[in-house]
C-alpha cells in the first residue's frame, strides 16, 4: 500500500458544529480527514463532507457510537487497514441530558458519560499503540468549562467534562516520552447546534456572566485544536486551554 500524503486526522463528532470547524481547519493544510458521528440521519455528515470536498481534501464519515467499546475497536481497525496510521486525534463528541440531580436517572448519567467520558478513552486506546509504535502524534480531547465551574442541571455533563480533565493531564504523562502530546481544549458558551436548544433566558444569563459580552464561535475553538497540533505548541502537553471570552479565569 502507498503512504499516505499528509496527516491523518480523526475527528468524533465531527459533522456539525465544533468538529465541523475543526475539520475545515485541518482541510488548510490538505490533511486527510475521518469523520466520526452519531446523528439519525446523514445529512450533517453529507453536508461536512461536501464542504471539505469543495477545499480539496479527501475525507470520509462513518456513524460509530464512541460510547461502545466493541463500535470502536472496529473503527478504528478499518481506519488503520485503509490509512495505515492516525497522526491526529481530537475526541470532539458530546451529549447533554440535562436536568436537575433529583430528577436525574441512571439512563440520564450514564449516556451522557458513556459518550462524553468512556468515548474518550475508548478512542485514545485505539490510537495510541499506533502512535507509540510510530513516536509521533498529537491527541486533543475537547472538555467544557462547566468541567471547571460546574452547572445546575448539568451534574451528569459537568462530571464527564471534569473527568476529560483529568483523563488528559494523566494520559499526557503517560505518553510523554513517546513522543505523543496530549492536551485539552475548554470551550465556554459557543454558538453551536446544542446551545441553540437553550431556552433564551439561559441563554441571556451566560452572557451576562461572560466579561466579553458575546458567544464564542466554533472556528475561535478551532484554531486553538488546530495550534495545539501544530510545532508551533511542540513543548505543550497535559494542557487545558480555556476558550471563553473571561467566563472562568
Amino acid at each position: 500500500m502507498a503512504p499516505i500524503d499528509g496527516r491523518v486526522v480523526v475527528i468524533t463528532g465531527g459533522s456539525k458544529g465544533i468538529g465541523r470547524a475543526i475539520a475545515f481547519k485541518f482541510a488548510q493544510e490538505g490533511a486527510r480527514i475521518v469523520i466520526g458521528h452519531y446523528d439519525p440521519d446523514e445529512s450533517a455528515a453529507r453536508q461536512t463532507l461536501n464542504g471539505l470536498k469543495d477545499k480539496g481534501v479527501v475525507a470520509e464519515a462513518h456513524k460509530v457510537d464512541v460510547s461502545s467499546y466493541a463500535a470502536v475497536d472496529e473503527w478504528f481497525k478499518g481506519i488503520f487497514e485503509r490509512l495505515e496510521r492516525v497522526d491526529v486525534l481530537v475526541n470532539n463528541a458530546g451529549i447533554t441530558q440535562d436536568t436537575l440531580l433529583m430528577r436525574m436517572d441512571e439512563a440520564d448519567w450514564d449516556a451522557v458519560l458513556g459518550v462524553n467520558l468512556k468515548g474518550v478513552f475508548n478512542c485514545t486506546r485505539a490510537v495510541v499503540r499506533s502512535m507509540i509504535k510510530e513516536r509521533a502524534g498529537r491527541i486533543v480531547n475537547i472538555s467544557s468549562v462547566v468541567g471547571q465551574i460546574g452547572n445546575p442541571g448539568q451534574a451528569n455533563y459537568a462530571a464527564s467534562k471534569a473527568g476529560v480533565m483529568g483523563f488528559t493531564k494523566t494520559t499526557a504523562r503517560e505518553l510523554a516520552g513517546r513522543g505523543i502530546a496530549v492536551n485539552g481544549v475548554a470551550p465556554g458558551f459557543v454558538d453551536t447546534e446544542m446551545t441553540a436548544r437553550l431556552p433564551e433566558k439561559i441563554k441571556e444569563e451566560f452572557l451576562r456572566q461572560i466579561p466579553m459580552g458575546r458567544m464564542g464561535t466554533p472556528d475561535e475553538v478551532a484554531e486553538v485544536v488546530y495550534w495545539l497540533c501544530s510545532d508551533a505548541a511542540s513543548y505543550i502537553t497535559g494542557q487545558i486551554i480555556h476558550v471563553n471570552g473571561g467566563i472562568y479565569m
